[in-house]
């Protein structure tokens, strides 16, 4: 095992220019520093997070990498005996070679290493405190990590049924519709069907997986992640190479739970990971959103209890309730009480993100090109829809919100 880790500036110049987001990295060495505590520390590690908050990234890795008596090290946060055994655990990965290895591996991939002081760093993040993660490696845009007020996670049953998998898949394109990012853990069940939707409605997803960025695990949705790569991106903070172990999965949830402003369970058994989500979410004082089931299936099991035994738990039943829980106030989806079934099935057809082609829309609500025409043009004289070069789209007021005929 090597210890020694007295690194030029070419070599983190090196080490590091694959994975830079871009060319404007002033400060290299705080760079390689963040992605070494990454590599030698799991997911969550709290004394970590001390010590490089009081010290800075750079200045506490040398620090632990003198091999110090633990008692130097310790302070108001973190006790001597906590500070000894967090020097025993990271000692086996004080290694700079697999260090080397792991961003060799990062590269191959295309991976990009996105870090706390970056813009693009999700704000919800920061809620985590000295349990946030060091970085994050991106694979895809990493330009589509969310703000907090703009995410909403839907997490749910692996083993899913045909009615959470429905379900998970109009709230996902009715939340891409309003403009949320869909964050999801890209697991089989709910979570793939939360990202399918959102995929196929044109939507940005944000799959956050358990272990390396290299591993598109689970391999049976190797090719859904793939699509989530060229559309959105996946995430972990875990270091290339690193496996997606039962420890991980569960630390892997915070980060779901804190990215996203509120968090939906779709089905859950009584010892499903989407509680832990949950739980998460909770101590983050996140809105929870639990969608009910039937009370024969055991696959809603968990969320029954969550409903009954949670004060923080809102009933759910469809996507303007999610979007109630960002503190919009309660809409009709843009339809009036007047509208006819012709103008409720196309203004369903539009989004109020991405503009649709007539024909498109035609297509989605079921209804001949040139009565959606004809319709399209009454919205948008009423201010329901409006007309680009691209399209049509529905028509939302200043603050985001879906334009509700008369309001």
């Amino acid at each position: 095992m090597t210890t020694t880790w007295n690194l030029s500036d070419t070599d983190i110049d090196r080490a590091m220019a694959p994975v830079r987001p871009d060319d404007d990295l002033a400060d290299r060495r705080s760079a390689f520093a963040e992605v070494a505590w990454g590599f030698v520390t799991e997911p969550g590690d709290r004394v970590a997070g001390a010590l490089i908050r009081r010290w800075g990234a750079p200045d506490s890795l040398s620090r632990i990498l003198s091999r110090p008596a633990a008692s130097s090290l310790a302070n108001d946060d973190v006790s001597g005996a906590e500070m000894a055994e967090a020097l025993a655990r990271w000692q086996p990965r004080m290694d700079a070679p697999a260090l080397f290895r792991s961003l060799s591996t990062a590269e191959s991939v295309g991976a990009t290493v996105v870090r706390p002081s970056d813009p693009v760093w999700p704000s919800g993040l920061f809620d985590l405190a000295d349990h946030a993660p060091r970085v994050l490696w991106c694979r895809g845009d990493f330009r589509a990590l969310p703000a907090r007020e703009n995410a909403v996670a839907i997490v749910g049953a692996r083993a899913s049924t045909g009615y959470g998998e429905h379900v998970a898949m109009d709230f996902a394109a009715g939340l891409t519709s309003r403009g949320f990012t869909v964050v999801s853990g890209g697991a089989y069940g709910i979570d793939g069907m939360a990202h399918r939707a959102t995929l196929a409605c044109g939507g940005s997803t944000v799959a956050v997986l358990a272990g390396g960025i290299d591993q598109l695990y689970p391999s049976g949705h190797d090719e859904l992640l793939r699509r989530i790569i060229t559309s959105g991106v996946v995430i972990s903070e875990v270091s290339p190479g690193g496996a997606p172990t039962r420890w991980r999965f569960l630390q892997r949830n915070r980060l779901i739970a804190a990215i996203a402003g509120a968090t939906v369970v779709i089905e859950a058994g009584n010892r499903s990971g989407s509680l832990n989500t949950a739980t998460h979410a909770r101590d983050l004082d996140r809105p929870i959103g639990v969608v009910p089931g039937p009370i024969t299936s055991g696959a809603s099991a968990g969320c029954h209890r969550l409903l009954r035994t949670n004060p923080a738990t809102t009933l759910v039943t469809n996507v303007a309730d999610v979007a109630e829980l960002f503190g919009h106030e309660p809409d009709s989806g843009g339809f009036d009480a007047r509208d006819s079934d012709t103008v409720i099935r196309i203004l369903d057809s539009l989004s109020s993100t991405s503009p649709r082609a007539i024909d498109v829309v035609a297509a989605r609500a079921g209804i001949e090109v040139t009565t959606v025409t004809a319709t399209l043009g009454s919205l948008e004289a009423e201010g329901r829809a409006v007309r680009s070069l691209d399209g049509w789209k529905r028509r939302t007021t200043a603050n985001g919100k879906t334009r509700i005929a008369g309001g």
